[in-house]
């Protein structure tokens, strides 16, 4: 074959079109792996049938403190999916997107919540019902540690809210309260997944507190152990907040599949798949669909108990605050 001819063939080769390709990085939460993990083929399916083209998505799982602050020292997000506001106000707070976020996806840019909630062994033994329980001398929770987990921390706001409601508004007994409850913790785990480990498969414990999603597929994966859901009678609102990480997105050239990706987790399809995953979801008919696997419960949020999140990073979790105070020699 001649050059020419050569050069004419391999001209003809590249010109066949080829499917163009997206990719995009979501970093996320601990325990979210099985959610995405029917989430995602959905999306890819959905943006390939809209748009011709396909889209790879990675993922990254950890503790949702920790999973920011690896963004921050240059993990590429494209998009953030985090159970945690406060750990989104971080990336937004080192430059990486906007400080308004929250208002660049409907309901506060949260497409999903939830609450913490328990898990028991089969016939709950100790009769497990509500925050106060976990205090008792007879029972050991488990729960990640509140330093490195978004999940935990909600845990910790959610029985202070509920010794608050109990105590008449009294800020030493509240502290008292968790603190004793801290006290009972037979050890921290990094991550909800691992606490979840922890309890389910390494026996520990007596209740595992994660989020009430968490608890639905923990008691289907182990079904031969019997583990029971518990809703107690208060639990705290859990946005699961998701953002555009814009400055590492307008780097990758990822910002429209990414901006499609997050919009995508609202439209019925997505909402179906977070319900059947356990989660709350915002779609009102969606929500009545699943409304047996989601008891009512009487939420409070972290505006209303606490004066919202500014507040609670300063008077409770920045370093030496209220979470320090009561974690201390844990």
């Amino acid at each position: 074959m001649t050059p020419r001819i050569l050069a004419a063939a391999l001209a003809l080769t590249t010109a066949t079109p080829a499917l163009a390709q997206d990719q995009l990085l979501n970093v996320s939460y601990d325990i979210a792996r099985e959610l995405f993990e029917a989430l995602n083929p959905a999306f890819a399916a959905h943006w390939q049938e809209t748009t011709g083209r396909t889209v790879t998505i990675d993922m990254s799982h950890g503790g949702s403190s920790r999973q920011a602050r690896a963004i921050l020292e240059g993990l590429p997000a494209d998009v953030v999916t985090f159970n945690q506001e406060t750990d989104i106000d971080v990336l937004a707070d080192g430059g990486l997107l906007s400080a308004d976020w929250r208002e660049l996806l409907p309901n506060g840019a949260s497409p999903f919540y939830s609450l913490p909630a328990f898990l028991v062994r089969e016939g709950n033994p100790l009769d497990i019902q509500d925050w106060d329980d976990l205090a008792r001398d007879d029972v050991a929770p488990v729960f990640p540690n509140p330093k490195t987990s978004g999940n935990a921390r909600y845990t910790y706001l959610a029985a202070y809210a509920f010794e608050l409601g109990r105590n008449g508004g009294d800020q030493a007994g509240a502290q008292d309260f968790v603190r004793s409850i801290f006290g009972s913790v037979p050890v921290f785990d990094t991550g909800g997944r691992a606490a979840t480990q922890t309890f389910a498969e390494r026996g520990i414990g007596d209740v595992l507190v994660t989020f009430e999603a968490e608890t639905g597929g923990i008691a289907a994966e182990y079904a031969a152990q019997g583990f029971e859901r518990v809703t107690p009678s208060q639990s705290l609102f859990a946005a699961f907040p998701a953002a555009v990480v814009t400055q590492n997105a307008e780097r990758n050239g990822s910002t429209e599949v990414a901006t499609a990706y997050l919009e995508w987790l609202y439209s019925p399809e997505a909402q179906q798949i977070l319900a059947q995953h356990y989660y709350r979801v915002t779609d009102e008919s969606v929500s009545a669909e699943y409304s047996d696997n989601l008891p009512p419960v009487d939420l409070v949020t972290v505006d209303d108990v606490f004066g919202g999140w500014d507040a609670v990073r300063a008077e409770h979790l920045a370093d030496g605050a209220i979470l320090d105070q009561v974690f201390v020699n844990q």
